[in-house]
C-alpha cells in the first residue's frame, strides 16, 4: 500500500514526507504478510512453518523433504484417524492425494480393504506417500490391497500407430495419453458408429467438432 496517496494532496511533492511514507509503506506491506502467514499456520491445510510442530504433536516424525500437501494430508488422516478408522476415511485419505474418485471394498472374513483407484488410469505417482499415510491409519490387523486401472488395446484403438509412437507401453498403459478417451466417452454408441476408426482417429465427429491431435 502507497501511504501518501492517504495524505494530502500537497505532500505529494515534499521529498521528504516521500521517502517516510515509502519506508512506512514497505513495512506495513511486510506487517500484512506477516499476519496472513500467522492465520495460514493456525490451520492444518494451509500451514507451512508449523506444520512440524503439528507432526510431533501427533507422534509423527517430521520429514522438510516431503511437500507442504503430503504432510498436511498425513497431519489431516492421524487426526481424523484418531478415532475408529472407517471406509470413508480410507476413501477421504486417498482422494485427497490423487483429486480422483477412489472406491473400498472391505472383506471382513479375510481381513482385508482393498483401494481402487477408480478415477485415474495407472498407479498414482504418489502411491508410496498414499501407502503410507492409509497404513498409519489403518488398524495393525487389516491388510490393505491396491487396485488400479489401466489402459487396454481396446481403450486406445482409436488412436494411429504414428500418434502412440511419442509414448513408452507404460505410459499407455498407465493413461499418460490426452484425455481423447473421456472426450469420446461423451458422445452415444450410435453416434460414433457413423465414423471409421480413421475419421476418430482424426479427432472427427458427428457435429463436425475435431479434436487436438496428440
Amino acid at each position: 500500500m502507497e501511504l501518501i496517496k492517504l495524505l494530502p494532496v500537497y505532500y505529494e511533492n515534499n521529498e521528504t514526507m516521500k521517502t517516510l511514507q515509502s519506508i512506512l509503506s514497505e513495512q506495513s506491506d511486510s506487517l500484512d504478510t506477516e499476519m496472513y502467514k500467522t492465520i495460514d499456520n493456525c490451520f492444518v491445510g494451509s500451514a507451512s512453518d508449523t506444520l512440524a510442530r503439528y507432526e510431533r504433536l501427533l507422534g509423527l516424525v517430521p520429514d522438510a523433504a516431503k511437500s507442504d500437501r503430503y504432510r498436511q494430508e498425513r497431519i489431516k488422516a492421524k487426526i481424523s484417524g484418531a478415532g475408529t478408522t472407517t471406509a470413508s476415511l480410507i476413501q477421504n485419505i486417498a482422494e485427497s492425494f490423487t483429486s480422483a474418485a477412489v472406491d473400498i471394498v472391505e472383506n471382513f472374513p479375510s481381513y482385508t480393504i482393498t483401494v481402487c483407484f477408480t478415477g485415474t488410469s495407472g498407479i498414482p505417482g504418489n502411491m508410496s506417500d498414499i501407502k503410507q499415510t492409509i497404513e498409519e491409519a489403518v488398524p495393525a490387523h487389516l491388510k490393505v490391497l491396491y487396485e488400479y486401472i489401466f489402459n487396454t488395446y481396446g481403450a486406445v484403438g482409436t488412436f494411429t500407430h504414428a500418434e502412440l509412437a511419442a509414448y513408452t507401453h507404460e505410459r499407455i498403459r498407465g493413461g499418460h495419453l490426452k484425455n481423447r478417451i473421456q472426450e469420446l466417452q461423451a458422445y452415444q454408441h450410435a453416434e460414433l458408429a457413423q465414423l471409421t476408426h480413421n475419421e476418430l482417429s482424426k479427432g472427427e465427429l458427428t457435429n463436425g467438432n475435431y479434436y487436438d491431435k496428440l
